[in-house]
């Protein structure tokens, strides 16, 4: 197997990381590879058993630099010192063949430094879990990591259910820089380090910002468009963590994330978010929150310190204008509006409330918008046929509504049912729930498989999800 590795983040100072090898497994077995990303990625001679063995960590490719990443972070807005990858390894990066540089990392691939009394390891669910939902996320066009591989291990781990099948991920992304990888340096009062990471991140990600500042404006910006982008498919990150929150702009680490069936706007599945705080409406507020703390870790950098806040207080209090600009051009294309204004909020909010005091299936709703089945979403029939009268007064206008809410509105999503059947299926070696499962979310915007559209019935309904460490 050949990588194209040329290694960026290793160069930096070895403050910035732990180097440390994935720890080997009984014997790998390849349970997916992702052909087409491989090929993006300059990744060639692939061999299903070489590929078990490199990405599982047992063998390490040529030009590999494997190391652990040292960050910290806001855990449920509790400030926790020393984080860093404590079952992650990043093998290194490539420049793919469209120019970009990625990150290629083991998730699951033994202890680190940083693994704070962990094993290290990942169980087979969480692993598939992340492989369909990362995949998903691009398929839908929503910025995120990917999956390049999962290899089930051999080794049983151990977890509060008990026994478990081992698996490693293969996790792809623009890079694993996060806001806790800057508060960290910031925390400790490491200034000169401070600067060389954000030194780094311009150079990476945004080298058109100006200086501290001008990348958290860049980083903003990008999180505000991310936030729309999960909202507009009901998606609820569950965890949103400081060190959780990429400044790529990406979604990164699929813990008990989920997508809603019903909708709610205080809809929460994590199992550990005994607040709320990572609710689905929520979610605007607590990217804002963080990039408050990514603007502290900046401010350090300052020379003029009154002038910097007073700048960088602008830059965070901008971002509820462009969170609902990114949301309203979201949510008006889902019901059919090319050019949305703020005069169409109410119209969206109408619909949004109608479907919350309903129980109304949020994606099948919307996809409904552009067919004959809409009414039959709703209980209150007569209320919805009062909102859908001014909707096509609204759509009077627009060149092409169906064609906007169809491309806008998904027909399939990884529905948290039909994960948990999958994940069930998996542990006990049958695969093809995750075919099906992955050929139908390849192409979601197009009705292929039409029993992985329906929700759950009330005995298949998932009330929580765990983030499986």
């Amino acid at each position: 197997m050949h990588i194209p590795f040329d290694n960026s983040f290793a160069t930096l100072p070895e403050g910035f990381y732990s180097r440390v090898n994935p720890t080997p497994t009984t014997s790998p077995k390849l349970l997916s590879f992702n052909d087409s990303l491989a090929k993006l990625l300059g990744i060639t001679d692939t061999d299903p058993l070489e590929l078990a063995q490199v990405f599982s960590g047992n063998m390490i490719p040529d030009g590999a630099s494997p190391l652990a990443q040292l960050y910290s972070g806001h855990q449920f807005g509790n400030y926790n010192a020393r984080l860093g990858d404590g079952r992650a390894i990043l093998l290194g990066e490539v420049i793919s063949n469209n120019g970009l540089r990625f990150d290629i990392q083991l998730k699951g691939s033994g202890r680190t430094p940083y693994s704070r009394g962990g094993d290290g390891r990942a169980w087979m669910g969480p692993v598939l879990r992340e492989y369909v939902i990362s995949e998903a996320m691009h398929a839908l066009g929503i910025p995120t990591t990917r999956a390049l591989a999962a290899v089930a291990t051999g080794d049983d781990i151990l977890r509060e259910q008990g026994m478990l099948p081992g698996a490693v991920l293969t996790r792809v992304a623009s890079s694993h820089l996060r806001v806790g990888t800057f508060q960290i340096f910031a925390h400790r009062g490491q200034i000169e380090d401070l600067q060389t990471l954000t030194d780094y991140a311009i150079a990476r990600h945004y080298p058109e910002a100006d200086g501290p500042l001008g990348l958290l404006k860049a980083v903003c910006a990008k999180q505000a468009d991310l936030i729309a982008a999960w909202m507009s498919v009901g998606f609820i990150h569950g965890v949103m963590n400081t060190d959780n929150c990429s400044i790529s702009g990406e979604t990164i680490d699929y813990g008990p994330c989920a997508f809603m069936d019903i909708f709610h706007m205080g809809m929460v599945f994590s199992s550990i978010d005994r607040e709320s705080r990572y609710a689905y409406g929520n979610q605007p507020n607590m990217a804002m929150w963080n990039m408050a703390q990514l603007a502290t870790s900046l401010l350090q950098l300052a020379q003029d310190q009154d002038a910097a806040l007073e700048e960088a207080t602008a830059i965070i209090h901008a971002m509820p204008d462009q969170i609902e600009t990114a949301w309203l051009a979201r949510f008006g294309a889902k019901i059919g509006l090319q050019n949305s204004t703020k005069q169409d909020t109410d119209l969206i909010q109408n619909l949004l409330d109608l479907m919350q005091k309903d129980g109304a299936d949020f994606t099948n709703t919307f996809r409904a918008l552009s067919g004959e089945d809409a009414r039959n979403q709703f209980t209150d029939r007569d209320a919805f046929d009062a909102w859908s009268q001014d909707h096509k007064e609204r759509l009077a206008s627009e060149p092409d509504p169906l064609g906007t809410m169809d491309a806008a509105n998904p027909a399939v999503i990884p529905r948290n049912h039909r994960m948990e059947q999958m994940i069930e299926a998996a542990s006990a070696g049958d695969m093809a729930p995750f075919n099906r499962l992955m050929n139908a979310l390849a192409t979601p915007y197009t009705l292929s498989d039409t029993e992985l559209a329906k929700p759950p019935s009330p005995s298949e309904q998932v009330v929580a999800t765990f983030c499986g460490t």
